[in-house]
């Protein structure tokens, strides 16, 4: 492996421009900086074809002036040939986040989800849940709480009548917290007309069109607790990971499915509490410590191989 004159580990992290996908990258990206002085560079990717065309001759444009990496992480399908092609030309380790559509073998590292129950070969690490930048500084007052929803997708469907009896009743139960609620781009128009019209004092809605990036980040840093409707899990993982107090408000389930089935799992270890009208929620919703799968990821590779760095002379990719 290469390292900068300057000790710097070398990471190339390869983006296909999908925000879900960045977040993974980003959270494994930040927790490596954490550990050690890192330099990050974003390369952007696009297309299968001439990637893979780049992998079969071993030629990789995109890295040309580049230092030569350390790692080369990233995450989503269209990633896949560039990493490859770009391990081919200039060397570094490849971390894929996800279980990939071609053989684990091919890659150095896969952070495999446990959801996705993968037993095979290859050198993978399971977590819990998909990486993300949160971590768990924050405040977190103990009379603040976040509240957020999402809508109808291809494993949920959306009852609206029982979603806001939920709210009505959490609001409710808890008048000495302050809940801040808000939407994402799945969120019916009827979901955000019905939250504007509680009558509720320790209530404050704000749309996701109102919202900056960050901005979740920077709540769960305030909060105590977050309610977060069971179509969304990549956010349970995310408050979760901010070490805040996760319950999920209900909603219908069209099929089983490895999501749905990874959100029953944080159920039944008690690592999340799911709403329930005769308030037995209250006895057990409790943040977890510990839940940072980025860290713990990064701290596999700062073992593993990043210890084993000898820093050298700066090198730069060329073609």
């Amino acid at each position: 492996m290469n390292a900068s004159v300057s000790g710097e580990t070398i990471i190339w992290r390869l983006t296909d421009g999908k925000p879900g996908h960045q977040s993974q990258s980003l959270g494994l990206a930040q927790a490596l900086q954490r550990v050690r002085p890192c330099q990050l560079i974003d390369i952007p990717v696009s297309g299968k074809l001439a990637p893979f065309s780049q992998w079969l001759s071993g030629v990789w444009p995109a890295g040309a002036g580049l230092p030569l990496p350390d790692l080369i992480i990233g995450a989503g399908h269209r990633t896949h040939f560039s990493m490859l092609a770009a391990k081919r030309a200039y060397g570094g380790k490849t971390v894929l986040m996800m279980q990939p559509s071609l053989a684990v073998g091919l890659f150095d590292l896969c952070l495999i989800p446990e959801h996705d129950q993968y037993h095979g070969g290859g050198n993978y690490l399971q977590t819990r849940g998909v990486l993300n930048p949160l971590h768990a500084i924050g405040s977190h007052h103990a009379n603040q709480s976040l509240i957020m929803l999402g809508g109808p997708s291809k494993h949920c469907g959306w009852d609206n009548t029982e979603l806001m009896q939920h709210i009505r009743k959490l609001l409710s139960d808890n008048p000495d917290i302050h809940y801040t609620l808000t939407t994402s781009r799945r969120t019916p128009a009827e979901t955000l007309q019905s939250v504007q019209l509680l009558e509720a004092t320790n209530l404050e809605v704000v749309p996701f069109e109102q919202t900056a990036a960050g901005w979740v980040a920077e709540q769960l840093a305030k909060v105590s607790s977050a309610w977060i409707s069971e179509d969304s899990v990549s956010m349970v993982y995310e408050a979760l990971t901010a070490r805040v107090a996760v319950g999920t408000l209900p909603v219908p389930v069209k099929r089983q499915n490895r999501v749905s089935n990874g959100l029953q799992k944080l159920l039944t270890e008690k690592l999340i509490v799911r709403f329930d009208h005769q308030q037995n929620y209250q006895l057990t919703l409790h943040p977890v410590n510990g839940f940072i799968e980025a860290d713990r990821c990064a701290e596999w590779i700062e073992a593993n191989w990043l210890s084993q760095l000898v820093p050298g002379r700066a090198a730069t990719a060329n073609i």
